[in-house]
């Protein structure tokens, strides 16, 4: 039986989304704009399609310093996210196959941002006695500034950014993790009522600005689409579903079998191979490579996330030796975040969908009218019932 290799390179977009200007992206081009600045090399992926993909999408020449024709077997193309969001939770849920039929909130870039009813009632059900931040900021900026008052005080700093999320950063420590992950449950059950997608727990460790940095502890807390996704229809049918990296926290463990914690590019990867190897038939292997998103896209590291790219490139043929004749491989993204742009959030743009299927010739894709079309194509590899949303492009 068929397996599937899903690899999210979050944030990895490739420009043109037409309703870009709505978002204030207009232009935004991550992989074209990182590629001028610090000229490419990625064969592997490039052999994939991915520069056929970037070129047939934006209609310019994508020059990189070392590149490769399409080989046989590979297909691919670009997808437009039909949702209204460029984040997170909208991308991988459309992805698999949900439609975000829940209206989320989206917090003002005013101060205070949050609704003071909302956080008065978090205060009210928790133990905390008041909070810091109330803002948009980005997760660095935020805890540098006010992690200092976050120790002498003990009040917990809520932000939050362009997305759709309540951030809650607080001491290992001083606060305390387990702590910190009660008041985020708490926060989660409130603020479904106001359509907030995530409440992302942001634990960090040091003793002044100077030493403090975020630690491997985060979680995600998400909101639930209605609709079953094609991970759970899956694990229904009796596969396994392996999610790797954030992926468990993004679905809320909705259709997630095995929970493998992974972090950082090498470690994403190192994990990656490994489910690959032990996964059974009918399996699906589900990473999101968080690195390019947290650590090069929001902070706007064009260098840090060239050299990403040009690491993840050179692993990628390890993960096709690992393939089986019938493996369906998808490579994609969740959105943009253009490294080159203002400010420090994701960016609205085409996401690439490429990758191979050894037994198939399928060539160029196309541009998708949907993420969707990514669960649709699962199923009908699998031989499992549609989710609610997309069309194969097998």
């Amino acid at each position: 039986m068929a397996r599937v290799i899903w690899l999210v390179m979050d944030s990895f977009g490739i420009g043109g989304a037409e309703d870009a200007a709505s978002f204030g992206d207009e232009g935004a081009d991550t992989l074209g704009h990182i590629n001028d600045a610090y000229p490419l090399s990625i064969p592997n992926m490039a052999s994939l399609g991915l520069v056929k993909a970037y070129e047939n999408t934006m209609g310019k020449t994508l020059k990189l310093v070392k590149t490769a024709e399409p080989v046989k077997g590979c297909f691919y193309g670009a997808a437009k996210e039909h949702s209204a969001g460029k984040d997170t939770l909208s991308g991988h849920w459309e992805m698999a196959g949900v439609a975000m039929d829940l209206e989320m909130v989206y917090f003002p870039d005013t101060q205070p941002t949050f609704p003071a009813e909302m956080i008065a009632e978090i205060i009210a059900k928790s133990d905390i006695e008041g909070i810091l931040g109330d803002r948009h900021a980005s997760g660095l900026e935020v805890i540098a500034t006010l992690g200092e008052e976050h120790i002498r005080t003990g009040y917990p700093i809520f932000y939050t950014s362009a997305d759709s999320v309540l951030q809650i950063a607080a001491h290992e420590e001083h606060f305390g993790l387990e702590r910190l992950y009660r008041l985020c449950e708490i926060a989660r059950e409130i603020t479904d009522s106001y359509g907030v997608g995530r409440v992302i727990a942001r634990p960090f460790i040091g003793e002044r600005k100077e030493t403090f940095e975020r630690t491997k502890s985060r979680h995600d807390y998400a909101m639930r689409p209605s609709g079953k996704s094609v991970l759970e229809i899956a694990v229904e049918q009796g596969h396994e579903v392996i999610g790797i990296g954030k992926i468990h926290d993004i679905f809320g463990g909705h259709g997630v079998s095995t929970k493998v914690p992974a972090y950082k590019l090498e470690g994403l990867m190192d994990a990656t191979l490994e489910q690959i190897q032990r996964a059974g038939e009918g399996s699906i292997v589900y990473t999101n490579f968080v690195d390019f998103d947290m650590e090069w896209g929001h902070r706007r590291d064009v260098e840090g996330y060239a050299k990403g790219l040009e690491y993840f490139d050179r692993r990628l043929p390890e993960v096709l030796a690992l393939l089986r004749e019938d493996d369906l491989l998808i490579i994609t993204a969740d959105h943009g975040c253009d490294p080159t742009w203002s400010g420090t959030d994701h960016t609205r743009e085409h996401v690439p969908v490429f990758g191979m299927l050894k037994s198939r010739d399928i060539g160029d894709i196309g541009l998708r009218e949907g993420f969707a079309d990514m669960a649709a194509s699962i199923s009908e590899h699998l031989g499992i019932p549609l989710a609610e949303q997309g069309q194969s492009f097998l």
